[in-house]
């Protein structure tokens, strides 16, 4: 895994904010710093890709562009594109948002292996910890240091395979049917999976979403130290989303402290 020096952290003002902090169950200063690097702070997307809308106004926003490239045909209908990362499901990146909104603090932070379930849930995937590696295996979703980045990819780049640019990632990393096994149609076109978060904290990012699918992350879940027995979860930007408590039989801590340790920096 490429675990390379943190750059230069962000300010901490971009982070969680103090309420978000105090709800987190720690003092404030303490949050802010932890999460601080966290934010890539890229530019922000298009408008159409970030605000909701309805479907025939995002149709109309995607035409209005002039540009026949940020629009795609499926099942007759134009869909929106990321310009940034074309890969990105961006109707499905938004209802998986939407579920993550509607998810309480008190909803992940019961018994883990619930709220491993309502993680995957909310990120258009199947709970499916006895599939075969390869054929829908969700079980490590979430479950190590490296497995926690959501993404929402295209259905014609779900196939796309890792050429060698991704330090830790195996040649190949053929995922494309298991994507298609264990994503949730109801959320849109494309597809879900957890995909490995090294090299998120390099600018731009060099992890598995924005270079083998061009994609965005809908979310990545991040351990907060000292103790790793909390978690947020935040955008592709590194804006906060939710966080959690949960209880039972957590992730090992070296594999907690291992994931804050990937996505710090920044």
């Amino acid at each position: 895994r490429c675990r390379s020096p943190p750059r230069r952290a962000v300010r901490p003002e971009r982070m969680v904010t103090a309420p978000a902090a105090r709800r987190l169950g720690v003092c404030a200063p303490l949050c802010l710093r932890a999460f601080v690097g966290l934010a890539r702070l890229r530019p922000a997307p298009p408008a159409l890709f970030l605000a909701p809308a309805a479907p025939r106004l995002r149709r109309a926003a995607v035409l209005a562009t002039g540009n026949a490239g940020q629009a795609r045909a499926f099942g007759g209908n134009a869909m929106e594109v990321d310009p940034e990362y074309p890969g990105t499901a961006v109707e499905r990146l938004r209802n998986i948002r939407a579920r993550v909104s509607s998810l309480t603090p008190a909803d992940l932070s019961g018994d883990w292996e619930e709220v491993r379930r309502k993680l995957l849930w909310a990120g258009g995937l199947r709970d499916l910890p006895h599939a075969a590696p390869g054929q829908g295996y969700t079980g490590h979703a979430f479950n190590d240091d490296n497995h926690c980045d959501l993404t929402a990819m295209l259905g014609d780049v779900a196939h796309n395979e890792h050429g060698g640019q991704i330090r830790g990632i195996a040649m190949g990393n053929r995922l494309g049917r298991g994507i298609e096994v264990a994503s949730l149609p109801e959320l849109g076109p494309g597809g879900s999976w957890s995909t490995c978060t090294n090299g998120c904290h390099l600018e731009p990012p060099q992890d598995v979403a924005h270079l083998q699918f061009r994609a965005r992350v809908a979310f990545k879940l991040v351990w907060c130290p000292p103790d790793f027995a909390a978690f947020v979860l935040v955008d592709d930007a590194g804006a906060y989303l939710n966080h959690g408590a949960p209880t039972g039989a957590l992730p090992d801590l070296r594999a907690r402290a291992g994931n804050y340790a990937l996505a710090k920096g920044g």
